[in-house]
């Protein structure tokens, strides 16, 4: 699957205390349907699986609007922005990652029930789960190359101190 445009995916979700807006950029997902079951998505090039909930075309809303962002005339003429809404949990996905409605359509639904998986399972979801270990992982990362930066400096010291010629006057 090709990299995404520079487009992105808003997701809005209506609480009666008002709009929660997350933005979305890069990574390509593939969708696997499952038999009968729920629906299989993994990220493109990793191994794992993720089962998620079944979209019904009765319980969506779709619209196609126009979208926001660079591209000009194909963007301010053309009305390939899908917005998609989920009506029992309220949820609303917008977006706008390509210029082809069909893909839009597709990736709007992958993008609908990774946060319908989060709605209904909260901190249970395989897809927080994930994005917690990836997180704890990069940190581990990011901590082991500041060690090694902060050992090869107290190492280089420890060279200039043995080099550095001794000044005893007396």
């Amino acid at each position: 699957m090709s990299r995404l445009s520079p487009f992105f995916c808003c997701v809005y979700r209506s609480l009666a205390s008002g709009v929660t807006r997350t933005n979305f950029r890069g990574g390509s997902l593939l969708l696997k349907p499952g038999q009968g079951g729920p629906t299989r998505i993994g990220v493109a090039g990793k191994k794992h699986l993720v089962a998620l909930v079944n979209l019904k075309e009765d319980e969506l809303e779709e619209q196609f609007v126009r979208g926001s962002g660079p591209g000009g005339q194909a963007t301010n003429k053309t009305s390939n922005c899908v917005v998609l809404k989920h009506i029992p949990s309220g949820i609303v996905v917008k977006c706008h990652q390509t210029r082809s409605v069909d893909i839009n359509r597709k990736r709007a639904r992958e993008i609908l029930q990774q946060k319908l998986d989060v709605f209904y399972k909260g901190e249970r979801s395989d897809i927080l789960v994930k994005k917690k270990e990836a997180e704890a992982k990069k940190q581990d990362k990011r901590r082991r190359a500041n060690d090694n930066l902060e050992r090869k400096r107290l190492f280089k010291e420890g060279l200039l101190a043995q080099c550095a010629p001794e000044n005893d006057s007396v």
